[in-house]
């Protein structure tokens, strides 16, 4: 039996590939294989555990479909599917956005050995519209207070520093002694995080935007990393002397539930910074730099006075009870309806 199976497999390429050379016919290959192909080749991003996960989920449904069979029409039981769980639109959209970029690859860039793309022409992959978001919620001071106060000594450390620097998740959990630089004119110091780092012998992506980030500490994000120094030689913020993988951790939703702020993301920290930037008047340019989006300038190119412009600007939003830097925030109360 298996040596007739053998036989036919073996036919039926040795078919494919003469009506590949002869015709132009594509062999037909599966979502899976595709899928499969792009795991390979991208281990390097950021993003690829995620990737990861949506494709598992995705070839429930697809993977044994072929390329050219995967559409808006058959990826409906993969969308009803987790809706039905409560995944939200956002979440669903990711997965959509990772199937529509392996097509393209498929249709664009993966060559086969008769010089053939994959796939002929890319299906137009339509996402959901997001009415399920949740918005950004920058946290009062007193919120902070409450939510900070009640967080494990090493959680709330790594908050107050991130709600400082506007550093992402990642950027703290891995930020190293090693990539901290003096900068004796200003009696201070700064970090450059690199845009990509080697974790278990690959390279990952750290910074979203790809390119290294300047941290600058005002006066409470350097009172943290101060108090950090001679705990771990290799890591800033560390737990029992090991590096802590992640903020969004139960202790977090613990704290944030006690004090009545379960919406709050870690990323709102981010955003916290972001807002009380603008409420202190920092200007875009300055704002950008400091919260580590994608510029056209250097980043991580200053002269001395810019890095002093920058930490002064920090520095407007180090402490509650500075002048102008109180951030009014009007939020109203949700209302329930219906579309439709």
């Amino acid at each position: 039996m298996l040596l007739s199976e053998a036989e036919n497999y073996l036919a039926r390429r040795i078919e494919e590939i003469r009506q590949a050379k002869v015709y132009g016919v594509r062999p037909k290959r599966s979502f899976k294989e595709a899928a499969t192909k792009y795991m390979l080749e991208n281990q390097h991003k950021a993003s690829i555990c995620d990737d990861a996960d949506h494709l598992k989920q995705v070839c429930r449904y697809i993977g044994n479909l072929t390329l050219e069979q995967v559409h808006n029409g058959t990826l409906q039981s993969f969308v009803k599917a987790r809706q039905e769980l409560g995944r939200k639109t956002k979440t669903i959209n990711n997965a959509l956005e990772v199937v529509r970029h392996i097509l393209n690859l498929a249709a664009s860039q993966w060559i086969d050995q008769n010089g053939l793309t994959w796939l002929l022409n890319p299906p137009k992959i339509t996402l959901l519209p997001v009415r399920d978001a949740r918005d950004p919620y920058p946290l009062s001071w007193n919120e902070q207070t409450m939510l900070f106060n009640i967080l494990p000594k090493h959680l709330q450390q790594m908050a107050i520093f991130k709600v400082n620097t506007g550093c992402r998740e990642q950027e703290v959990c891995q930020l190293k002694w090693k990539w901290e630089i003096q900068v004796p004119e200003l009696n201070t110091s700064i970090f450059i995080i690199p845009s990509h780092i080697v974790k278990q012998g690959k390279c990952k992506q750290l910074v979203k935007n790809g390119k290294d980030r300047l941290v600058v500490l005002n006066d409470t994000a350097k009172a943290v990393i101060e108090q950090m120094r001679g705990i771990n030689q290799e890591y800033v913020f560390s737990y029992k002397g090991n590096p802590i993988t992640k903020m969004n951790n139960t202790a977090w939703k613990r704290a944030r539930k006690l004090v009545g702020l379960p919406q709050v993301r870690i990323h709102d920290l981010k955003h916290t910074f972001g807002r009380r930037l603008r409420a202190a008047g920092v200007g875009y340019e300055d704002r950008q730099d400091l919260l580590g989006h994608k510029s056209s300038r250097i980043t991580t190119h200053y002269s001395a006075a810019e890095l002093h412009n920058l930490i002064e600007s920090s520095n407007k939003i180090s402490m509650h009870d500075h002048p102008g830097t109180i951030l009014t925030l009007l939020r109203t109360a949700k209302e329930t309806c219906v579309v439709s």
